[in-house]
């Protein structure tokens, strides 16, 4: 292998609804070797779960399989492979919808390879019988409180099995619930024969997938400096140049909008970041305080230095769960007085429900002044009192009939509280269920993936 050898690596997809405009112009507007793409979140898999229940052929990102059928032609002619963790809880249904537009456009060769295993809900009684608590890492609470309200359970896999598929000739990859950096480290892996325990180099690419997971967030988006930042409706998705000795280049296609230097890459290098010397993955362990940045010339940053060290013997096991309901509706008030009117509106709506027979306590409900600096209180001072606020009202409750007594009793306080109420045309509310986010830990020893990769 040629030590000046680079790989090309881009993101089109920070999460599930990502803009289209990413993959489609990635593959378009430059050269690149891989195309990555990141659907999946906590909640995310619930969703899907729950769609597979319905329908046994989905669960899956459809999204996923609608872009390619506008990318696939030229990702072929140009040689880019894609990897995607959109399997959700259906691999295999994902395959057959992509393995059905590969044969609708024609295409001939084409490997599609699904990566399975970190699907574990059906095994959960089983696993807890061998030793496995599951406890709660944020309180620590027992899983048997909750195990029969449990909707999905996915581990977080590493890199290995996604470089398996790739050394087997895929040229698409689908995963379930892998963890976002992995799905960069793979091909690096891949790529330039990088050993499982070369810890410095897989934190190289865990690093690398860190920055690259929420696309155009690394090169404007989100920005702090957003005025710098030009043509914003152009952006340009994040593009990484690799190399075997694990250094890298953060940049872009040339003639797009966004901007790429070090605060922008550092903005997204802090990002949902824990302890910045121990960033905890299946694959390593990477030292985030070990990272060099420096300026590599227009919209383009070098990354390099970085450390890493042996990963945990357990993955994380992400699962959700039923917890009730909840229902928030809005009014508008307007005029003088206008959040001393907001206030004593959700003062007596929730007085009013409590006098159907049962009160909503007090840690149940949900009332929010907007225009009074809520998101930002005791931050930014309020100025003057605003002439008009939106009060978004709400509770959590596992009685759904009381969340619905609040929602009936929303629109009659345009007549019967305070003057200068607009903002009902969304009509009543619903209550909507809660999915709670149970995060614990399962041991490595205990999880089997296996690689699936057919021609087309």
């Amino acid at each position: 292998m040629s030590d000046d050898k680079k790989v090309l690596i881009a993101n089109g997809q920070g999460f599930w609804g990502d803009s289209l405009l990413g993959p489609l112009r990635l593959v378009e507007e430059g050269p690149l070797d891989y195309l990555t793409l990141d659907y999946l979140a906590e909640v995310t898999m619930s969703i899907m779960q729950k769609q597979k229940l319905r329908n046994p052929d989905a669960g899956y990102a459809t999204d996923f399989v609608d872009m390619l059928r506008q990318i696939l032609p030229r990702c072929k002619e140009k040689g880019i492979k894609v990897i995607a963790n959109a399997g959700g809880v259906n691999p295999k249904g994902c395959r057959d919808a992509i393995q059905q537009v590969v044969k609708e456009l024609g295409l001939k060769g084409v490997k599609v390879g699904i990566v399975e295993g970190d699907d574990i809900l059906d095994q959960l009684p089983e696993l807890m019988k061998s030793g496995e608590s599951f406890k709660n890492l944020d309180n620590g609470d027992d899983l048997s409180t909750i195990l029969d309200r449990i909707s999905s359970a996915n581990v977080y896999i590493g890199a290995k099995p996604i470089a398996d598929a790739l050394a087997q000739g895929a040229d698409i990859v689908v995963t379930g619930r892998a963890t976002d950096p992995s799905l960069v480290v793979a091909p690096l892996i891949h790529e330039f024969g990088w050993s499982l325990d070369d810890y410095d180099k897989l934190a190289a690419g865990t690093v690398m997938g860190h920055i690259l997971e929420c696309g155009p967030q690394c090169t404007g988006g989100n920005y702090n400096d957003w005025r710098k930042v030009p043509d914003f409706a152009r952006i340009g998705y994040p593009v990484v140049e690799a190399s075997a000795d694990g250094s890298f280049v953060v940049t872009k296609h040339e003639g797009t909008g966004g901007l790429v230097n070090i605060d922008t890459v550092t903005s997204q290098l802090l990002y949902e970041l824990g302890d910045p010397k121990n960033y905890l993955g299946p694959d390593c362990t990477s030292d985030f305080t070990t990272i060099q940045l420096d300026d590599d010339g227009k919209d383009r940053v070098r990354v390099s230095g970085i450390k890493g060290s042996a990963p945990t013997p357990t993955y994380k096991v992400s699962m959700s769960y039923a917890n009730g309901y909840k229902i928030v509706g809005q009014l508008t008030y307007t005029g003088p007085d206008a959040v001393e009117k907001a206030q004593l509106g959700a003062d007596i709506l929730f007085e009013r429900v409590g006098m159907y027979g049962k009160a909503i306590p007090e840690e149940d409900r949900f009332v929010e002044l907007f225009g009074t600096n809520v998101c930002y209180k005791g931050i930014v001072k309020q100025s003057e009192a605003p002439a008009e606020v939106m009060l978004r009202v709400g509770a959590k409750s596992n009685d759904k009939n009381l969340l619905n007594i609040l929602g009936r009793e929303l629109a009659p306080l345009i007549t019967s509280g305070p003057v200068g109420v607009t903002g009902f045309a969304a009509g009543r509310p619903r209550p909507t269920e809660i999915v709670g986010y149970w995060p614990a830990l399962i041991d490595k020893n205990k999880v089997t993936t296996t690689v699936i990769v057919e021609e087309v």
